[in-house]
This record gives C-alpha cells, structure tokens and sequence, in this order.
C-alpha cells in the first residue's frame, strides 16, 4: 500500500482508456492503445493537472497565496496553473520564454483571461530562471504575500506523485482489458511525468517499457533530468525504496527544428490521426511523440507479434494547436 501525501481532487480521473483500431490496423504493427489524459479536465485538460493535485496540496498547507511558475510562450503547465490558480482563489504569476512570438492565442489567451500576472523574457534572460524566481518570490515577500514557487512543468519530487498515481490507474485499465502492453509510450519535456511514470510502475509492480520521446534537447538531458527528480522524490519521501535500476529510454529522434517547432511531416501526422480516429495532438509535444512513435512501428522498433500491444499516455496541448494551425494548411 503507497502512501500518498496530501492532494486535492482537481482532476477528471479516471481517463478513458480504449484500443485505436483503425490506425493499428492501417500501421499494421502492434494494436495502439491511448490513455486519454487529455480528458482530465476542460480548460485545464493534460498530465500537468495530475501533478498539481499534490504540488497546489502543498502551496496551501504551507499558506501560500501566490504561485509563480515558468514555461514557454504556449506551455500547457503554465495555462493549467493560471486557471487552478483562479479556481482555489490564488494569485498567479507567471515567467515566460519568448521561444515564439507571444501572440495572445492558444494557452497564451487562456493565462490572460485567469487574470494571471505574465512576465515576457528573451532565451538568454530565461537562463537565469533560478534568479528570477527568487527576485519574483521576495517582490511578493515584500508586498506581504508569501510566495509558492513551482518548476517548469511541475516537475519535481512532488510533482511526480501525480503519475505515480496515474500508473497505478493504468495498472487497473490493464487487468480490465486483459492486456500487458509491451510499452508505455508518451512525450516528455521537463521530465517529470517520465520520472513518475516509471517510478509508479516500479511501486505498482508494472512489468512494461517506459518510452518518451523527446519534444527538447537530447537523451543525456533526460537521463541526469529523470535521475535528479528520482532522487529528490527518494530523498523526500521515501528514502528506503530502491531506484537504482531505473534508467531513462529517451529517443530524441524526432525532436525537430526546436522546442515548440515541428516539421511538416509533424502536422501531416496530427492530421492523419484526427481524420481517422478523432484524437487531437498538437505540435509542441503529443504531435512530435505520436509521429516518432508511428515511425518507430514502421522501422519494426516494437514488436510485432500477434496479441503485442503499446500504449500511447496522451498528456494533452490541444490549445496550442491553435498558435500554430497556418501549418495545418487552413
């Protein structure tokens, strides 16, 4: 029995869960199952909503009244913290990274209309995150507030409680459809779900492959990233539990141009999929993974075997489709 520290119920939960059979088909590799973490909320819809059960739990027990939190232009964390910020009554402000043009669209429109405060920074100055974060936690100190501060994507010991629970809900979608799938397939950014998820099915006894694809930087960033969140989650919470043999599998195939920038190829792939089974990607994070998935099958990287199955986590963006949808040819 796992012991979970104090959450809130934010979430839609449990996520559906069910087989694409008509894109199976059409691949003809493994049958493609999907986790339709996109369904765990509306306007707050994706995995980030997960962690922030546990991470917004934390913020009010130490009495908190203001969260900052950083992402890009479009980041989905960041949209999610704006709008449960709202929700619980909190102040929200949050830094973000010019990577692209910061048009009031997508997840950008939704910050603003939560009433978050938004703080625009170039690359370089987004270096210096940790400065800024502590210049914007003592701006709040001195106006009487006392500041919560949550990293890029929630991404931290406590985020990742928040896919050590999913894990073991999917452990419960396995045994109803009587599968074992052969790998757990999802896109990963900041880490903190891939840490999670592989530290969850470790603790719920889950014998299958964790595989994300990369949307940013390369497989040894994943690999120190995954291990540092490993770590802290260990230190904090369970010192006794055995982490050694959780190693990252990180393919950085199909990072593309940039963070946040796809190739075409991308969004022929987030059409292909809408138009045949009705799931929406986008082209920040679940677009780049599908299509790297969909490739992956094709060059025979998963097994093929009667009866083998994957599953795709589907961890949301649905809003930033629209900042890029010129690319969609419409």
């Amino acid at each position: 029995m796992i012991n979970y520290p104090e959450r809130l119920n934010l979430a839609q939960t449990p996520t559906p869960f069910y087989p694409l059979e008509r894109l199976s088909q059409q691949l003809g590799g493994p049958r493609i199952w999907i986790k339709r973490d996109d369904l765990t909320g509306a306007a707050t819809s994706g995995n980030k909503i997960r962690k922030l059960e546990f991470l917004l739990a934390e913020a009010l027990a130490n009495g908190c009244d203001t969260l900052i939190t950083s992402g890009g232009v479009q980041s989905n964390h960041c949209r999610s913290v704006a709008l449960l910020g709202a929700q619980l009554g909190l102040k929200v402000h949050l830094i973000l990274r010019a990577d692209i043009e910061p048009k009031p669209v997508g997840n950008l429109l939704l910050d603003h209309l939560a009433g978050a405060r938004i703080s625009h920074y170039s690359v370089d100055e987004y270096r210096s995150l940790d400065k800024l974060f502590a210049q914007w936690a003592e701006h709040y100190a001195g106006l009487g507030s006392k500041a919560y501060s949550i990293p890029t994507g929630g991404s931290n010991g406590t985020g990742m409680w928040g896919y050590i629970a999913a894990a073991e809900e999917l452990s419960e979608d396995f045994k109803r459809n009587a599968i074992m799938p052969q790998a757990i397939v999802h896109a990963t950014g900041s880490a903190g779900t891939q840490a999670g998820l592989m530290l969850g099915c470790q603790l719920h006894q889950i014998n299958t492959w964790v595989k994300a694809y990369a949307v940013c930087d390369n497989a040894a960033y994943f690999t120190h990233k995954v291990r540092d969140d490993l770590e802290q989650w260990q230190s904090q919470y369970s010192p006794e539990t055995d982490i050694s043999g959780l190693i990252a599998d990180t393919c950085d195939d199909y990072v593309g141009p940039a963070y946040g920038v796809a190739d075409q190829e991308v969004f022929d792939g987030i059409k292909q999929v809408a138009a045949l089974e009705g799931i929406l990607l986008d082209p920040v994070y679940t677009g780049k993974a599908f299509f790297g998935m969909m490739e992956d099958i094709k060059k025979g990287k998963f097994s093929h075997q009667q009866g083998s199955d994957i599953v795709f986590l589907h961890t949301g963006g649905l809003f930033g489709l629209f900042a890029q949808q010129h690319h969609l040819g419409y």
